[in-house]
């Protein structure tokens, strides 16, 4: 697979869900829909989010590891 392929199939924008709790100083994990499947990756985000809230990645900071925001309701 090229780097081009990979970025293609980019994380970011994606909906996912929190499945270890985001703290403020640390990453949690969270549970992304991306290439026809679902794919757990580190997250990291401004404040910490609670387990199964629904969050959008605005960054990925490499290949396993994401900035998240919650996802407006």
């Amino acid at each position: 697979m090229s780097v081009a392929d990979d970025s293609a199939q980019s994380p970011v924008g994606a909906i996912g869900r929190v499945t270890v709790p985001i703290p403020a100083d640390g990453p949690g994990e969270v549970l992304v829909s991306v290439r026809g499947g679902s794919e757990a990756y580190a997250a990291w985000a401004d404040h910490p989010i609670g387990r199964n809230l629904r969050v959008i990645v605005v960054e990925s900071i490499s290949a396993r590891s994401v900035i998240v925001e919650p996802f407006p309701s």
